[in-house]
């Protein structure tokens, strides 16, 4: 209808500017008594052009002012639809409210989107649920494992026994991973926010890595550390730093390198990780943060781990208002490079 409307305009404006001329030119003719045909023919064009080019701007500039107005709604909703995940389900995209099919359309997308929030909320619920009444199985079947181990001495069922308790614990961690994430998705987890000296956590894991190195032969080298402090928690930030450094080093190759650097970078504290490792493909680069995913290089039984590690560190970074994120080069240099805001020096 507004577009009507500004079309119907343009007829009056037409109507109107031609009347006025025609008129204008009889006028003249009255006075002149007489015209020739070729001064007709040039007062028409002087019409259609005086008459005709206002009237097509006023229409081009209209419907471009209508077709912006028109699609506002659309963009807005564009914008709000690209900025949904999995964390964010339960907000609304923003409605016309007149009723039209755009606003029909962004009601759909908000019980879809209810839809999904309800299905991530029971999963996380049954992972939490599940997870927590594992854990006293588990704990029974780990303390009768240790009581069996200390009686027991056969060599061989000692063997099998400790075998078992290995696969107890390795559970157990896997517990203890989906439950602490699945508390941290659900907001269950309060961070405390206290002052560290970052410089002096990385250098007891830089001590700790050297210790855990030397059964696979990994030389680990501390290449700057300065003295940086920032708010935050203690305990998270240690598990972050001893996830990376053990992952750098079990993923790597006999007589491997390790290097931790810790540098202040345009007002931020940045930690990179460095080892000598046989590296990510650029496929599994971009999942190397999934929940427990892991690499075709990664598939053996010499490296243990539960696929969680990584999650948890980026969860922690992201708790702490960092960024974490890991470029590698396959058979040459695999470096993690983290980012926490830092207190002013």
């Amino acid at each position: 209808m507004w577009y009507a409307s500004i079309l119907f305009a343009s007829v009056l404006l037409i109507t109107g500017l031609s009347f006025y001329e025609f008129a204008r030119e009889q006028a003249k003719a009255k006075v002149s008594h007489g015209k020739e045909e070729n001064d007709e023919w040039e007062d028409v064009v002087q019409i259609a052009f005086w008459c005709g080019v206002p009237a097509t701007l006023l229409g081009l500039a209209g419907g471009w002012w209508l077709m912006r107005k028109a699609m506002s709604p659309v963009t807005a909703l564009t914008r709000a639809a690209a900025g949904i995940h999995e964390r964010n389900l339960h907000e609304r995209l923003p409605r016309t409210g007149n009723g039209d099919e755009l606003d029909q359309l962004t009601e759909v997308f908000n019980a879809m989107t209810g839809r999904l929030d309800n299905s991530f909320n029971r999963i996380r619920e049954f992972t939490l649920h599940a997870s927590h009444e594992l854990k006293t199985p588990l704990t029974v079947m780990h303390g009768e494992l240790e009581t069996t181990l200390r009686d027991e001495t056969d060599p061989a069922s000692r063997e099998r026994l400790l075998s078992q308790l290995d696969e107890v614990q390795r559970l157990t961690k896997i517990v203890d991973g989906l439950t602490l994430l699945m508390k941290a998705d659900a907001g269950q987890i309060a961070l405390k926010r206290e002052p560290i000296r970052l410089d002096e956590l990385v250098r007891d894991s830089f001590a700790d890595a050297q210790i855990l190195a030397r059964p696979h032969e990994v030389r680990v080298e501390l290449t700057a550390c300065e003295e940086i402090s920032l708010p935050g928690d203690r305990h998270r930030l240690r598990q972050l730093l001893l996830n990376l450094t053990d992952n750098a080093i079990k993923y790597n190759q006999p007589k491997g390198h390790v290097t931790i650097a810790l540098r202040r970078v345009d007002g931020s504290a940045e930690i990179s990780i460095a080892n000598t490792g046989p590296g990510i493909s650029p496929e599994s680069q971009a999942r190397v943060f999934d929940r427990f995913f892991r690499g075709d290089l990664s598939h053996n039984n010499a490296v243990e781990g539960c696929g969680l590690g990584l999650s948890i560190s980026q969860w922690i970074v992201t708790a702490h208002g960092g960024t974490v994120q890991i470029t590698s080069q396959p058979e040459k240099l695999t470096t993690v490079t983290v980012r926490v805001p830092a207190s002013k020096s």
